[in-house]
């Protein structure tokens, strides 16, 4: 198709939205135009991007295809910029119809964030750089609008946005660098996604108190809407008064499940987030509970540092993906250099529940097909694989649930030089070991509990009491009934109260919602 056809239907089609989009709101019903403070127009093509008109197919589905595009418009109640993002397909007569329509608003008028980064002297500014960013990060600490509770990457990039937007924000970070809560973590972890995905926002100054953590339940003052928040800052402990609190604390605690006997087990025994040095355990017998990321981490690792014995207990059967088929399904349709905000603004435009039913009708079964040689060698030697969520419920894969992203244990695996038990639950600890509930055991002198972390629902209760935690939904993360994520950058169910949680790209996304 060329590329001035691709122009001439996607004007054609927009053209048509924005007059459906103006009757729709000015129908009248029970007396009033339906959205009336809406305002939607100024509909263009966005030509200038590399999101411009362009043929697509179908995720997943590719004998379906079509047009895609972003387009801009306006907003006159609150006055905006908005973007848009359409898929065009053709119906039976041959008319285009909207697969999916995404909008987006990208900036209140009079409050865009700021793009410069500005160093030194300049214009008529009078004060060197570090000498402004002293005097903001001063005002910040003296009465800081924001607070935001942990320093990783959803936390960085949130405070990153907001102070482009020049509120004051302040970051409150129990560990004493920024980035501990990585770098305390097992030597041989790394990312176990693309590395374009993998940036932060912006490279922008942000107030940070590092060994500083909330000494107190937080207060809400509803005359005031205000929080009255106390901070253990290093040997000091200060009250703050700000507007709004984020919780950006990541995963949980590590969740250690409790049998029978454990205390009288005689080896080492810890959770997978303590694990440090699989060297002091060379010539050891290991047994690692569990079977996704920090498992097949940590089997590899005691492999690679001469344990006698690894077995890996998997409890339930695990989605397991190469990290070369995950690269290649999320690689980047752009040319290396494209904005990697234009990529994340694509992604984004695709409604997760679509993206799961494509993954049902096809799309999980194709992915599946590049890693036919791994899961031949897991499913051989016992290791039960699954893509579905619950039983009958279709394959999701990846996009449903916690999986196992193999960067080199699935091939040990399949090697035998890590064993499976699999198919029976553990029943008690002894002295030596683990029994499982068919009277069958494994010896070990260590034993990892691979386990995950708890609910962050968990860590906000300890946070901030039962009172405020029992007027929020019952989770954060997961889809709601609308296809939209619980409570992640988006209202809570109680004022001044936000989650920014989430990896790289979805929190450098969604904090410009936040």
């Amino acid at each position: 198709m060329a590329s001035e056809d691709l122009h001439v239907i996607s004007a054609e089609w927009l053209r048509s939205l924005e007059k459906k989009i103006h009757g729709f709101l000015s129908e009248v019903v029970d007396g009033k135009p339906r959205l009336e403070h809406s305002g939607l127009r100024d509909f263009k093509l966005d030509n200038h991007t590399v999101n411009a008109p362009s043929p697509f197919k179908v995720p997943y589905l590719q004998v379906i295809k079509g047009v895609q595009g972003a387009f801009t418009f306006t907003i006159t109640k609150p006055a905006a910029l908005g973007r848009g993002f359409f898929r065009l397909t053709q119906d039976g007569n041959g008319n285009w119809k909207a697969l999916t329509l995404f909008t987006n608003m990208q900036n209140l008028i009079g409050h865009e964030e700021s793009l410069e980064d500005q160093y030194g002297l300049y214009e008529d500014r009078k004060i060197t750089w570090e000498e402004d960013v002293n005097a903001r990060f001063r005002a910040i600490e003296a009465d800081p609008t924001v607070m935001i509770v942990g320093g990783g990457q959803a936390s960085l990039m949130s405070a990153a946005r907001l102070g482009r937007l020049g509120i004051r924000v302040l970051i409150i970070e129990k560990n004493a660098r920024v980035g501990d809560s990585w770098r305390k973590r097992y030597p041989n972890l790394t990312l176990h996604t693309a590395a374009h995905q993998s940036s932060m926002l912006y490279n922008h100054e942000l107030c940070i108190w590092l060994s500083s953590s909330i000494a107190s339940t937080p207060a809400y003052d509803s005359s005031s809407a205000r929080w009255t928040v106390e901070i253990q800052h290093g040997d000091q402990k200060v009250f703050l008064k700000p507007k709004h609190l984020i919780l950006a604390t990541g995963i949980g605690n590590p969740y250690i499940p409790t049998w029978n006997g454990m205390d009288k087990f005689q080896g080492a025994l810890y959770h997978a987030e303590f694990h440090k040095d699989a060297e002091q355990f060379r010539g050891k017998r290991v047994v690692v509970v569990g079977a996704g990321n920090a498992s097949g981490d940590m089997c590899q690792d005691f492999v690679a540092h001469g344990a006698t014995e690894v077995t890996m207990v998997q409890r339930n059967a695990t989605c397991v993906i190469s990290l070369t088929v995950a690269k290649e399904i999320s690689k980047s349709p752009f040319p290396d250099g494209t904005p990697i905000e234009e990529l994340d603004f694509r992604r984004n435009s695709m409604p997760l529940p679509l993206i799961l039913q494509l993954k049902i009708s096809g799309g999980t079964q194709r992915t599946k097909l590049l890693d036919k040689e791994l899961h031949d060698g897991l499913r051989n030697v016992g290791f039960n694989l699954t893509w579905e969520v619950s039983p009958g419920g279709g394959e999701v894969g990846l996009e449903g649930f916690v999986f196992m992203i193999d960067v080199g244990c699935g091939k040990l695996i399949a090697e035998g030089r890590i064993k499976i038990k699999q198919g029976q639950d553990i029943s008690h600890f002894d002295r030596d070991g683990i029994t499982f509930k068919d009277g069958s055991k494994l010896s070990a002198d260590v034993i990892v509990l691979a386990t995950g972390y708890e609910s962050i629902m968990k860590t906000t209760r300890a946070l901030l009491g039962n009172e405020i935690t029992d007027q929020l939904p019952p989770e954060v993360w997961g889809l709601d009934s609308e296809g939209e994520l619980n409570q992640t950058y988006r209202p809570s169910g109680h004022p001044g109260l936000w989650f920014a949680t989430g990896g790289f790209a979805f929190s450098r996304f969604f904090s410009k919602h936040l």
